[in-house]
């Protein structure tokens, strides 16, 4: 089971606590009012696959229920780090 750090609780806690909400880092078109279709329908439903490391957003839903991302690697698991929405994750070789 993996353990997940909730940066509003400020503790490790197990993954049954949490629950994935998709991809974080979407951004919202800026005018969806005036949006074609092609673009709205990207936003809603496309998100990347990516192998490897990767931005996720969840929830404490058993804790604070607050939301916050999570940067992991999908292939083998590992969490590298998690932060606040609004934050800027750093990753290996950022500066």
């Amino acid at each position: 089971m993996l353990q997940i750090y909730c940066p509003y609780c400020e503790e490790h806690r197990q993954e049954c606590e949490f629950h994935f909400k998709g991809q974080a880092h979407i951004k919202r078109p800026e005018d969806p009012d005036n949006c074609d279709d092609k673009t709205w329908g990207d936003y809603l439903y496309f998100r990347e696959n990516i192998r490897g490391v990767h931005d996720e957003m969840w929830v404490h839903a058993l804790g604070c229920r607050k939301f916050f991302n999570v940067t992991r690697n999908t292939v083998s698991y590992e969490i590298h780090g998690s932060y606040k929405l609004g934050e800027t994750p750093v990753r290996e070789g950022d500066q």
